[in-house]
């Protein structure tokens, strides 16, 4: 395995503040921000460090195939602007990462305080019931998802040599 993990999005790790948390954590981080400002900023704030920051679009990553060991998504799915493009998303996460790699996030679910914060904003939610599903379509396994009251988490896995 590589020891190389990204946290990605089509619109974050935005601000980088899991960015923070998840650096600490592990060797290697590779984030990709589709916002060229947002990119500056946290590439900026992560210079020096065990970041790698890359302005581009989590649906198209210009990454070699099987070149991660893991994936991160905190909170930012629902900002991808339709399942589509969600589904895009989760299988470019697929072709990245290595046999075995693991991908695991959170994103939110319906709330009407979520919905207001979420006004003049892409709020394109993930239906945590037919997540695994979409999950395994594109080639995951040993997928779970975990509901709470305002949230879900999911843990889906590369199949393959661990």
């Amino acid at each position: 395995m590589s020891n190389r993990t990204f946290c990605r999005g089509h619109s974050g790790p935005g601000p980088g503040v899991t960015t923070e948390l998840v650096r600490k954590r592990i060797p290697r981080l590779t984030c990709v921000e589709i916002d060229t400002r947002l990119a500056k900023s946290l590439a900026d704030r992560t210079r020096g460090s065990n970041v790698r920051v890359v302005q581009g679009d989590a649906t198209s990553m210009g990454f070699a195939d099987a070149s991660y060991s893991g994936a991160v998504c905190f909170t930012m799915l629902h900002h991808v602007p339709s399942a589509a493009l969600q589904d895009r998303l989760l299988a470019e996460v697929y072709r990245v990462l290595e046999p075995g790699g693991v991908f695991v996030g959170t994103d939110s679910v319906w709330r009407w305080t979520f919905g207001m914060l979420h006004v003049r904003d892409t709020m394109v939610l993930v239906d945590p019931a037919t997540f695994g599903r979409r999950l395994e379509n594109v080639g995951f396994s040993q997928v779970s998802i975990d509901l709470a009251a305002k949230s879900f988490r999911f843990r889906a896995t590369r199949p393959g040599k661990a």
